[in-house]
Order: structure tokens, then C-alpha cells, then sequence
């Protein structure tokens, strides 16, 4: 059971609302859709589930379906009652926040792991991903809805066009592909942009054991300027030995190194 367009419509007039363009919100009025999202997910009796951007909770049902335990936040304070009206009834959660600033710990209590699945607002998909990786260790799993230019870049290994800084924190934490293509047709209002699904998969420890904040240092700076060679563009925070040490050419170009490289180039910079 989900929400179709009619429903979302009826809703959405019969409480005054419209989407948020500020928010960056589009909802999913197509129920095939969202159990896609269900199912891709792979959740079901005894998995714990947490949803950002609920919305009027389209996505939220076809979770709760499953069997899986949801709680689902929500930052708009308009369609709070509304998404709790449609969802608490099948033993949804609706927690009333912004993800960005959540104390997630507490959010999270409830169990050791969580997999997260979520429409994300375009507008904060790509640091909100980031944050949660670096920040939140007790989701295990994401399967998220994006942008499809912020999914290439959240997926991208070395050598992509699409790779970059993004592209490699997602690496030290996790492993990612691309797993579906969503229509603009799907949304209400309808994006001028396709949407990808993006599945992350956290690794059982980082994929580098260099230090997390001078390998970030290094990657940030490198991909400040990513047309010059890294001799270049890591001027002054390492010397021609520590290229030498790691094995990697002074000429090369940020988007030429996966994260094992970074973290060798981390680990040579001491």
C-alpha cells in the first residue's frame, strides 16, 4: 500500500500545502516506484529503517510494508501532522527535524545498525551522504535517491569523468553503484533532471588506515586544482620524497588516484 499521484494531490489541496521549491521538494507519486525503492533496499521483519525527507509518505508505506522497523524525519513543520496521519498507523516513527543537525545517536538508540533509504532533497544530497558516513557508523547501509549527476559523483572511481572529492570519501568509507534510473515523470512537481538509485554498502573498516584528516587535507587541495599535476597543486604540504615513497608520479592528476593511493600518499607525507 502507497500513495498515488490522485491521493498525493488530494492531500496536498485538503491541507492548504504545495511542495517547497526552498526544500527541494519533489514527491514520488508512483507506487511502482517506490516498492522498487522497497525492494531494492533488501530490508524486511527485524531490519531498522530510518527515512529522510518522508514528505506525505509515499516511501514511508512501502517501507513499513516490509516488515522493517521505520522512523522517518521530516524537517517541514506543515507536513508533519500530515505524514504522521498517513504513516503512524502502520508503525512508522515520525521524528520532526533537520538531518543535518540531528543528534543521530539518539535518533538511532534503538538498534546497532541501520539502513537508511530516502528521496534526499537535491540541494543536500551530496554533504548529507558525506556527514552521515563520516559522522553516523551506525547506519551500515544507504539507499538513497539522488540527482543523477550527484549519484555519478558519489560512485565514481578513478578515472571517471564524474570523480572527486566526494568520490573519494564515499571510498574510504564504503563501496557504491548505481543500481536504478528514476524518470522525472515519477515526481511531483517534475525535475528538469533524471534521478539515479544509489546504493551504499559501509565498509567493516576504512579502506585506508592513513589518517583520515591529513589524507582529506591532501585531497581537497589537490582537487582545488585539479587541471595542474600534483606537484603542483601539493606544493608546500609534500615533497618529491613522499611521491617517490608512495609510489606515485609527481605529474600525475588528483583524479588518477583511487583511495589506496591516497592513503599511501598520506602515509609517505609524514
Amino acid at each position: 500500500m502507497t500513495l498515488t499521484r490522485r491521493q498525493v494531490v488530494e492531500l496536498l489541496d485538503e491541507h492548504g500545502l504545495a511542495p517547497s521549491r526552498a526544500l527541494g521538494q519533489n514527491f514520488v507519486v508512483d507506487p511502482n516506484t517506490v516498492e522498487r525503492i522497497a525492494r531494492l533496499a533488501g530490508i524486511g521483519p527485524g531490519d531498522h529503517v530510518v527515512e529522510i525527507g518522508a514528505g506525505l509518505g509515499s516511501l514511508t508505506l512501502a517501507l513499513a510494508a516490509t516488515g522493517a522497523s521505520v522512523v522517518s524525519v521530516e524537517v517541514d513543520r506543515h507536513l508533519v501532522p500530515v505524514l504522521r496521519e498517513v504513516v503512524e498507523s502502520h508503525g512508522v516513527s515520525v521524528v520532526e527535524g533537520d538531518a543535518r543537525t540531528l543528534d543521530w545517536d539518539q535518533l538511532l538508540v534503538a538498534a546497532e545498525q541501520w539502513v537508511l533509504v530516502a528521496n534526499l532533497p537535491y540541494n543536500v544530497a551530496t554533504p548529507l551522504v558525506c556527514d552521515l558516513l563520516d559522522g553516523v557508523h551506525a547506519i551500515a547501509r544507504m539507499l538513497v535517491m539522488v540527482q543523477r549527476e550527484a549519484g555519478e559523483r558519489l560512485a565514481a572511481g578513478a578515472g571517471d569523468p564524474a570523480y572527486g572529492i566526494p568520490s573519494v570519501k564515499v571510498s574510504y568509507w564504503a563501496t557504491a553503484r548505481i543500481v536504478g534510473r528514476v524518470a522525472p515523470t515519477v515526481f511531483l512537481p517534475q525535475p528538469k533532471v533524471e534521478s539515479v538509485l544509489l546504493e551504499i554498502v559501509r565498509r567493516p573498516a576504512p579502506a585506508v588506515t592513513a589518517d583520515p584528516a591529513r589524507m582529506f587535507e591532501l585531497v581537497r587541495a589537490a582537487f582545488g586544482q585539479r587541471r595542474k599535476m600534483l606537484r603542483r597543486s601539493l606544493a608546500g604540504l609534500l615533497d618529491a620524497a613522499a611521491f617517490a615513497a608512495a609510489g606515485i608520479s609527481p605529474e600525475a592528476r588528483p583524479e588518477q588516484l583511487d583511495v589506496e593511493a591516497w592513503g599511501r600518499l598520506t602515509d609517505a607525507s609524514r
